[in-house]
């Protein structure tokens, strides 16, 4: 039989139990306050991502940066040696004052805190920066409404590991970088320039004293800012301090984080966070450009045309020196880049094709071509190009015809070209966006019916330019990986072109004498308006640059009182005038294989003068064919046409006359399949419904011509 228990022994057991009490508390204490484990500085630091990308001018000036991340919004890493010495003093004065001395956890902040807040007392924070640093890098720790004791027990322990891991330099600088300011900005990167419009280097005393007091409440109103930054300054007169704190709550200066030059080109080149591009961009150009359009399209105003772009290269290199993708003011599509934008060419083509055809020597720039109506049956019907004054001028030189940008002539000329062949042309000059074979576009390709864009329109003038030559455009730096340009057109051809482009008095008829084409230096350009006057262009080159210019909507709607000389051709011009300032443009030396002479052109209403021919090919009289040298043809009725009996005319009284052209002698006309009689004789015919044949044929029976009409 047992006794009791010694007392002894009941003092061990207490003791045994409450020790293994207190360890499962402690054990449990440790868990439950266990804080997850934190990094090291290198990792916190190779694992910064800015959010913001940067586009760069070839001189290594800022032009746009563009944001990619939009978790929120940082800048590049700033160490702690380019931070100003006064916001570091402010902010660790004003939230950690033993920050050099403590291991992580304040105690005496701590027990400060306790004992104001067991005497009633308004307490102070006791968080120091190593514990606000740990609940930046996890934020579990600092959740919003967790500010238990559990809690805070975690954030103590976390920043003692990092106190005991990190040099107090790498802790304020990381604090620094990863503390949130207001909205969504982070770090004294973005926060400078954001809330300051300042580099964290050039922050002074003010400055400090504001952002100290941003930090325990980030979207603290101006009122409350002012009396916290005031406190941390020490100031007596808090005035300017206040009225500093009311402009950074105002949010005006967010508008000078970056200098927004190349909005679209940046969306075309930063697609990573932290990506930094070095552009071919000349920032001066680029401001002279957007200048230039702005003014434009002001003075238009938003109810005639409201976007527009601006390209320029450097002749030589091919590097883009400019790149306005639209300006904004009033547009309403402002998002859209207006220089990458596909949109009808109008009459900028023509010059390649003039050019194609000179380069084969079927035409000359004295070559006379007939500007009068035109209609060309195709597949999809009947084709009637008109001018854009809707006027026609007769015999006219292929100079003449260029530089007035006429119409029918073009036309003309593309049936002596081949619409294939041209296609092909431009293909090679860089318009990649004609996927079609020549027959998709037909004859009105002359007038410009393709979509091109800006760039594209840039560089296949250039080549006339650079004597015939085509090599891609760069946006970046590329002298050690050019490509060797390509020789397209005929060095000749692309001087006689040029020459046309650059003659003032050639285009007086269609432009007035002093239309903003003409410089005071030589200078080539061709305008162009799209159908509907939906586009207006302006493409020309000096001897080092070329610029183009497109005005227009970009939701597609049609100008109002805009043409070539009063929509885009001023841009051009104060964008040329700035670029040759003080350094005016020279003319292009005459290529070994053209020839100057003196030609008269009788029938024309163009005086004699000295023109420019591709060696052989020049002659010293140029006129029209006659009539009778032209080949015969019928031009009445034309084909395609429909014509509508009026019942309450006699039938006898609606006679159909018909009309042929050229030497017509011997020539009969055949109705259905009928003859008719003789060509020369002034036919009629007495139409009776239905679809009707009419034929031309020769005196040895052979068809040289046939129209197709409808009687109803």
């Amino acid at each position: 039989m047992t006794g009791p228990v010694p007392p002894k022994r009941r003092w061990f057991d207490a003791l045994a139990w409450t020790a293994l009490a207190l360890l499962i508390l402690v054990t449990a204490a440790h868990l439950l306050t266990k804080p997850p484990a934190m990094p090291d500085y290198e990792d916190v630091r190779a694992d910064w991502k800015p959010s913001e990308a940067w586009l760069y001018d070839r001189d290594g000036r800022l032009l746009d940066s563009e944001r990619v991340d939009f978790e929120r919004r940082r800048m590049a890493w700033v160490p702690l040696a380019d931070i100003a010495r006064p916001v570091r003093d402010a902010v660790v004065a004003s939230e950690d004052k033993r920050y050099w001395s403590h291991g992580g956890v304040d105690w005496l902040a701590i027990a400060s805190a306790a004992k104001t807040r067991w005497t009633g007392g308004r307490s102070r924070g006791a968080s120091t920066l190593p514990m606000q640093l740990a609940g930046f890098l996890a934020p579990d720790l600092a959740l919003p409404g967790q500010r238990g004791w559990l809690n805070k027990i975690r954030q103590m322990r976390a920043g003692q590991d990092l106190a005991a891991h990190w040099t107090r330099e790498q802790m304020l600088e990381a604090y620094f970088n990863l503390v949130p300011l207001r909205g969504e900005t982070q770090g004294i990167g973005a926060g400078a320039r954001a809330l300051f419009g300042k580099s964290p280097a050039d922050m002074d005393r003010t400055d400090a004293a504001l952002f100290a007091g941003l930090l325990p409440n980030p979207a603290a109103g101006a009122e409350t800012l002012g009396q916290r930054a005031c406190r941390v300054a020490g100031a007596k007169d808090c005035t300017a301090i206040r009225g500093a704190a009311a402009t950074l709550v105002s949010g005006e200066r967010i508008a000078q984080l970056d200098p927004a030059l190349a909005p679209h080109l940046a969306v075309r080149l930063l697609d990573k966070p932290g990506k930094r591009v070095t552009t071919t961009i000349d920032r001066r150009i680029q401001e002279a450009a957007i200048v230039a359009l702005k003014r434009q399209l002001a003075g238009l105003g938003a109810d005639r045309v409201r976007d527009g772009a601006v390209v320029v290269l450097d002749n030589a290199t091919g590097d883009v020196l400019a790149y306005v993708g639209g300006v904004g003011l009033k547009s309403t599509a402002a998002q859209v880049d207006g220089a990458n934008a596909r949109r009808q060419a109008g009459s900028t083509l023509k010059p390649h094709l003039y050019a194609q055809v000179i380069e084969h020597r079927w035409l000359t720039a004295a070559s006379i071509l007939d500007d009068s109506p035109v209609q060309l049956d195709t597949a999809s019907g009947l084709y009637v190009p008109k001018n854009y004054d809707h006027s026609f001028k007769g015999p006219v030189s292929v100079r003449h015809a260029l530089a007035s940008s006429l119409n029918v002539p073009a036309v003309r000329t593309l049936l002596i070209d081949d619409v294939q062949q041209f296609r092909d042309r431009l293909w090679a000059l860089g318009y990649h966006g004609l996927v079609e074979d020549g027959e998709y576009y037909g004859f009105s390709l002359a007038l410009g019916s393709a979509e091109v864009s800006l760039v594209e329109q840039a560089n296949a003038f250039r080549t006339f330019a650079n004597h015939g030559n085509w090599s891609p455009v760069h946006f970046v730096d590329m002298r050690d990986d050019r490509e060797v340009p390509r020789a397209i057109v005929s060095p000749a051809a692309a001087f006689i072109v040029g020459d046309i482009l650059a003659d003032a008095s050639a285009r007086t008829d269609a432009f007035g004498a002093d239309s903003a084409l003409r410089l005071p230096f030589w200078a080539a350009a061709k305008t162009g308006t799209s159908k509907g006057m939906r586009d207006n262009w302006c493409i020309g080159w000096s001897d080092r640059f070329t610029v183009a210019v497109w005005v227009g909507n970009l939701e597609g709607d049609s100008m109002r009182a805009v043409s070539g000389t009063s929509g885009a051709a001023p841009v051009w011009r104060d964008v040329m005038m700035a670029l040759h300032a003080g350094n005016p443009g020279k003319a292009p030396a005459m290529p070994a294989d053209v020839e100057a002479r003196q030609i008269a052109l009788p029938g024309t209403r163009e005086p004699p003068r000295r023109e420019y021919f591709i060696r052989g090919t020049g002659q010293a009289e140029m006129a029209a064919a006659p009539a009778a040298a032209r080949r015969p043809r019928i031009t009445s009725p034309v084909s395609g046409s429909v014509y509508a009996l009026d019942p309450d005319i006699p039938l006898d009284r609606q006679r159909l006359g018909i009309a042929v052209s050229g030497e017509v002698t011997g020539y009969r006309l055949i109705l259905d399949k009928v003859m008719l009689g003789d060509a020369d004789a002034g036919q009629q015919i007495l139409p009776r419904p239905g679809s009707h044949m009419l034929a031309l044929v020769d005196p040895g029976g052979r068809m040289v011509d046939r129209v197709r009409f409808t009687v109803r």
